[in-house]
């Protein structure tokens, strides 16, 4: 019971530092601190306190977050949530060295996400009544999030103040509260200005939530489940066979930039990755489309 009281401690330590130090959005925090709850929970039952752990104990904790299931890429996620609680360890001399520095990182997988093409989005969009108030807003999203490569979590948070109609651009704080600017195509901005005058003039915004840009009828912002809810059923009624999520949309944009010749730091850059081996799955893609194409047309691929 001790252990646990100081492992709540540490919790609490641990996330006043995520928000006044590193100045984190209350997302993030909580990302953080659900890693941090792993190693707790699992430490506090070895009876291992915070100053103990040692590699091998984050070795073992990783091998059962494994034998249940949890998908490499989430590993990943949470190996970076040990890393930065041990980090503030070390920053509170608690501990000498950060055990989790030497901690293999589980392989990336090496399936590709479904691409949605232009006619893919079309088609999508097609589906939209505009008469509606919430499908003409939804269709607004659609452009937004394709022609943006915004990350769902952004959209929704996206504000007024956000939105720079003469310099056609949109000021987005991603991951980590980190500001970028992204360029928003004509079409979608005065897609995305008409709903702004003609349907969301016509809500009544609730207290603290008149910012916000997407609204639901109730005058709140809209929730990023939502915003699955509605692209699922919208990609259902296109008959689109494909697996889709806003994150599809996102993919999309970045894979039609790279695969006409943009920029990859450019690419980088608008879509806010902190790495540019993030944004290179991109390049992966293409390889895949010229490989397609000479399997479809070269006479010796079918020989």
């Amino acid at each position: 019971m001790e252990i646990e009281q100081t492992w709540k401690r540490y919790r609490r330590d641990f996330e006043t530092w995520l928000k006044l130090e590193k100045g984190l959005a209350d997302n993030s925090v909580q990302s953080y601190l659900r890693d941090v709850n792993h190693l707790s929970v699992y430490m506090s039952e070895m009876g291992i306190e915070p100053e103990l752990v040692t590699l091998e104990h984050l070795q073992s904790l990783l091998k059962r977050l494994n034998d249940l299931g949890i998908a490499p890429t989430s590993q990943r996620r949470i190996i970076s949530g040990w890393r930065m609680f041990f980090k503030h360890l070390v920053i509170e001399d608690a501990i000498k060295e950060n055990p989790a520095d030497l901690l293999d990182l589980p392989l990336r997988p090496q399936h590709l996400p479904d691409v949605l093409t232009d006619e893919d989005i079309t088609k999508i969009q097609a589906t939209f009544d505009l008469s509606f108030p919430d499908q003409y807003r939804n269709n607004v999203i659609v452009e937004v999030l394709y022609g943006c490569g915004l990350r769902v979590s952004e959209l929704v948070n996206l504000k007024l103040s956000n939105i720079y109609l003469d310099e056609q651009m949109l000021q987005i704080f991603g991951k980590g509260s980190k500001e970028r600017w992204v360029p928003i195509n004509p079409r979608a901005l005065d897609m995305l200005s008409t709903y702004i005058h003609t349907v969301r003039s016509q809500i009544s915004p609730k207290l603290h939530e008149e910012k916000y840009v997407f609204l639901n009828r109730r005058g709140s912002h809209l929730s990023r489940n939502y915003v699955f809810m509605f692209l699922k059923q919208a990609v259902l009624d296109a008959g689109i066979d494909k697996h889709v999520s806003p994150h599809s949309l996102r993919h999309s944009f970045a894979t039609e930039l790279v695969e006409n010749g943009a920029d990859l730091r450019a690419v980088q850059e608008m879509l806010g990755h902190e790495s540019i081996s993030t944004t290179e799955i991109y390049t992966h893609l293409t390889r895949d489309t010229l490989r397609n194409t000479i399997e479809a047309y070269h006479p010796h691929y079918k020989k």
